[in-house]
């Protein structure tokens, strides 16, 4: 005898048999170990639950079934490594020794001004037979700025006074040239500098006029005038010490200077009140054209 199930018996069963049937294919989906490859790409390999209807001899069944489905890979770009570039060393540069200032000896008991002519007040004396080193000179050469031997405080001294231990001269030594950067003593607020100051060319000669300023005897120094001024067609510098007699100190004073046509540079000039101590602060002469 054929018995037949029924149909609601045959549709929990099939329903068991789905449900084993995806425990196992879960499983499998996790065993899945991916294979390494000289390029990297991702391959997707999964496990699709479906139908089939076949025929078993005079019957149709249908049959739960697991059909493998690849997933077509999708490269993955390869990714391209910029080497990093490798800073070049510098080269480090030669220092050169710097050759010490050349030495001299006084040859006479000499006066150490504070600016590089007669006209500076005096710094301090220099003993004969002592040695100093030269660090700079004027712009006419004939005014060394020195110091001691590695030392300190310089002044300066008539080039005339020294003679360079090496058997040299002022033009066979790179000597800097200080043409206005004379450091001056400054003097005490008691005075003021001049007023009053005008400038008037005749020809070649310039005639500076400015106010005296009152100043006590022992104080009283003058004045100092410090001048750039064209002869010979080149640019010179001169300072100048106008100090009359100390009665003489009043009204307007007056002084002459040389000034030719010919140099590129304009010439100009400053004027100081001077006391014992120092000078003033300066002012500029309005220069005639």
């Amino acid at each position: 005898m054929i018995r037949l199930s029924h149909p609601l018996g045959f549709r929990q069963a099939g329903a068991v048999a789905l449900l084993i049937v995806l425990t196992v294919v879960a499983c499998r989906a996790a065993t899945v170990t991916p294979t390494s490859t000289a390029v990297i790409q991702t391959v997707e390999v999964t496990w699709q639950v479906t139908q089939r209807v076949i025929w078993e001899g005079t019957r149709e069944v249908t049959r739960i079934v697991e059909v493998l489905v690849t997933a077509t890979p999708t490269p993955t770009p390869a990714i391209t490594l910029t080497p990093s570039l490798t800073s070049t060393p510098s080269r480090t540069p030669t220092i050169s020794p710097t050759p010490d200032p050349p030495v001299v000896t006084i040859l006479l008991h000499a006066a150490c001004n504070f600016g590089p002519g007669g006209a500076y007040l005096w710094k301090y004396g220099l003993l004969e037979t002592s040695w100093m080193e030269v660090i700079g000179r004027s712009l006419d050469s004939t005014w060394l700025y020195v110091q001691g031997v590695h030392g300190w405080n310089p002044c300066w001294v008539k080039t005339d006074f020294v003679r360079f231990n090496d058997g040299g001269d002022v033009t066979s030594h790179n000597i800097q040239i200080f043409s206005s950067d004379v450091i001056l003593p400054f003097a005490t607020n008691l005075y003021r500098p001049p007023d009053g100051i005008q400038a008037f060319r005749y020809g070649n000669e310039v005639r500076i006029f400015w106010n005296a300023v009152w100043m006590t005897e022992d104080d009283y120094r003058g004045y100092l005038i410090e001048a750039w001024l064209c002869q010979g067609g080149q640019q010179v510098f001169r300072p100048i010490n106008n100090m009359p007699p100390l009665s003489e100190n009043v009204d307007t004073l007056v002084q002459s200077v040389t000034d030719e046509p010919g140099c590129q540079v304009p010439s100009h000039a400053r004027i100081y009140t001077a006391e014992k101590h120092g000078y003033t602060g300066y002012i500029e002469i309005p220069w005639p054209p």
